[in-house]
């Protein structure tokens, strides 16, 4: 029995040789055993047309095997990407779809710096905006209708969501009033006119400029005041001034201050405050020099 075993092995055939190499992992195995194969037999036992395909079909499911098992890792890899960036573009779409609908339509307007102006004015020039869309607020409508307050001298917008716009202004500051046939102009150190009245609005200084408005002495005379200490601006009833260095300042005291230019200018405000307070009699106070006052 054990010889008939030994023989039966030997014998075994071709093609469940061949099918039993093929189940190797590559394709270079099933390659491997179909030569083998009829290597082995030679012309005792040559092989069919049949256990060559049988062998080929075996190499192709092999080949295929090894090329699913290389690319299911890159596979995967893509699959997570793709449905990254679509789970990011849908999120994408679906706010500025949401940003541009009336679900964040403007309902309230809030003015917020209004000290001399009527907020409830300058909300109520800007009610065109209301109902829409936050993200297509009209700026050139809302910059047309700011200009009509010429008080206001920057602003900024702020979109609130879901329903708020806020609008920050900064009001200008006035320095003085010019005296003309039309009556007082209040202005601005840019020399703005913000507004017109036919009596002196009280606090204001009369300011008696050489060119008007438009010339250095103005601009030289708007810097000092936006510059004096409080007590010394409230005090203030006119300023005088030829040139952009020879700026004159007259107090409600009596006192005349002579300032000179721009420079310096919050140097001279401390010089200044200690003059008046050592020499509270005094009818001028030279700060030409910041370092030190002459008193006259």
């Amino acid at each position: 029995m054990d010889a008939r075993a030994a023989l039966d092995a030997h014998e075994e055939r071709p093609e469940a040789r061949i099918s039993r190499l093929a189940a190797t992992t590559s394709p270079e195995s099933a390659d491997a055993a179909a030569e083998g194969a009829a290597l082995e037999h030679g012309s005792d036992a040559p092989l069919s047309t049949m256990d060559v395909w049988r062998a080929a079909r075996a190499r192709r499911k092999a080949l295929r095997a090894e090329i699913r098992r290389f690319t299911q890792r890159s596979r995967r890899r893509r699959i997570v990407w793709l449905s990254a960036v679509g789970s990011v573009l849908l999120l994408i779409g679906g706010s500025l779809a949401a940003a541009y609908s009336p679900l964040f339509a403007v309902e309230k307007i809030t003015v917020v710096g209004a000290k001399t102006l009527d907020a409830g004015a300058v909300e109520t020039a800007l009610a065109g905006q209301l109902g829409t869309p936050l993200a297509l607020v009209d700026t050139s409508a809302v910059k047309a209708a700011l200009l009509s307050f010429p008080l206001i001298e920057t602003y900024a917008l702020e979109a609130r969501p879901p329903h708020d716009l806020t609008v920050r202004i900064v009001e200008r500051t006035p320095v003085g009033v010019i005296r003309s046939d039309a009556g007082y102009s209040l202005v601005d150190a840019a020399g703005v006119v913000l507004s017109t009245t036919t009596d002196q609005p009280a606090g204001q200084p009369l300011l008696e400029i050489a060119g008007g408005t438009s010339s250095s002495a103005f601009e030289s005379a708007g810097l000092v005041i936006r510059s004096l200490p409080a007590d010394v601006r409230g005090a203030l009833t006119g300023v005088r001034a030829s040139t952009a260095d020879d700026v004159t300042l007259l107090l409600d005291s009596g006192l005349t201050v002579v300032w000179g230019s721009s420079e310096d200018s919050a140097l001279k405000g401390i010089t200044l405050a200690k003059a008046i307070g050592a020499n509270p009699q005094a009818k001028t106070i030279d700060v030409t020099s910041p370092h030190v006052a002459v008193i006259g």
